[in-house]
């Protein structure tokens, strides 16, 4: 795991709406850490790092507590909905090694056989993989692919130590030929 998720917490011991927002003023996040049975820890992020940090996807944070360092995955994130600045963090205890359930990003590349056009069904996958080494995405290549062609959730190619968790027959993309486009190379055929 890289060093650029690393981050300093502070340990809150003060709770409620005022205490978040004076929080929030001075430049940090409320947070909590929770998972594998241990007690919930409140603590308080930068909001600077944290906002950068949370540009990607299914981050896992080493969080550095009073010189205890703490592997957590961020849960849920939410936000004003106005400012969209993060009010609160919900972060879920890792162990490295752990396989975790997360949802990725569906990617292509390249350009389908002239003339035809791409629709991404499904925009995330749902895999199972370890907690320290979450894809940000997954890439399916349509270069060339013809009119009709479909890819299910089970022929995209995933990372190495991934598991597909959704549906195996699911569709992910479609490839079609525009029908306007038919029509207009039909009506010259026939002149």
């Amino acid at each position: 795991m890289a060093n650029d998720n690393k981050v300093s917490a502070d340990l809150r011991e003060k709770f409620g709406k005022g205490f978040a927002r004076r929080l929030r003023v001075d430049g940090k996040i409320p947070a909590v850490i929770y998972g594998h049975g241990t007690d919930p820890v409140h603590v308080a992020l930068p909001a600077h790092e944290m906002t950068l940090l949370l540009r990607k996807a299914n981050q896992v944070l080493e969080i550095d507590l009073a010189g205890t360092t703490h592997l957590a995955l961020v849960k849920d994130v939410q936000r004003d909905p106005v400012r969209q600045i993060i009010e609160h963090l919900d972060l879920i205890v890792v162990v490295k090694g752990e396989k975790v359930q997360v949802e990725v990003a569906v990617h292509t590349v390249g350009d389908v056989a002239s003339g035809n056009n791409v629709d991404l069904e499904t925009k995330t996958l749902l895999l199972e993989v370890e907690a320290t080494h979450i894809p940000e995405n997954v890439v399916i290549d349509v270069t060339g692919l013809e009119d009709g062609t479909q890819v299910h959730a089970k022929d995209v190619p995933l990372p190495a130590g991934a598991s597909l968790i959704t549906d195996a027959d699911q569709l992910i993309l479609n490839v079609y030929t525009p029908r306007g486009e038919e029509e207009e190379v039909a009506a010259p055929a026939a002149e």
